[in-house]
């Protein structure tokens, strides 16, 4: 038992400390050498944990996209009307898209790579952020249905928000712009403009 949780819990300092270096060296410039270097293992006990760059990266990308789940279920869950609600998710996703715009910046490289390779990345990037949706999803319903919020389509209302999501992505990761607060006055006119 020990020895299983020894295991994860160095998979993890693995994790962290590689999404260290692809922030620093992009995804294309990482190497499994300088993962390894960076974790203080030898690249035969950092195979043990991984079989290579990429499967690094892709768990890496669930740890950041987990973390941020959790932080927008325990916001949408602190009592109040849904538009402040909205408020304060769009308020925190575009509060860690600046804050990890390094991070976002090796994530499009990534994607773009796997476009050009012939990758779905639309099928990636929904997988990612199905559960985002969905609670997104579940405060405008509860809005709904408790009256403060307009009888609109849910989907419509998620895919804005999302949207929005990117266009800061783009902002920070491509234009390389940390500034978000038109983005975040845009947000509120539109949740405004769903008040019932």
């Amino acid at each position: 038992m020990s020895v299983t949780v020894e295991h994860e819990k160095r998979r993890k300092e693995i994790l962290e400390s590689a999404l260290d270096v692809f922030v620093e060296e992009g995804y294309a410039d990482t190497t499994f050498q300088k993962i390894a270097d960076r974790c203080g293992i030898t690249r035969t006990i950092l195979y043990l944990y991984f079989k290579n760059k990429r499967e690094i990266f892709m768990f890496s990308i669930k740890r950041f996209t987990e973390k941020l789940e959790d932080e927008i279920r325990a916001a949408a869950t602190v009592p109040g009307p849904a538009c402040e609600t909205l408020e304060r998710l769009s308020a925190l996703v575009l509060t860690r898209c600046a804050e990890q715009a390094k991070l976002l910046s090796v994530i499009v490289g990534y994607l773009e790579h796997s476009r050009k390779s012939g990758g779905d990345i639309g099928d990636k990037v929904r997988r990612r952020t199905i559960r985002m949706r969905h609670i997104i999803s579940g405060v405008v319903i509860a809005g709904q249905k408790r009256g403060e919020l307009k009888k609109v389509s849910v989907g419509a209302v998620s895919d804005f928000f999302y949207g929005l999501m990117e266009a800061a992505i783009f902002r920070v990761a491509v234009l390389g712009l940390l500034e978000t607060s038109d983005l975040e006055a845009a947000m509120r006119l539109f949740f405004e403009g769903l008040k019932a």
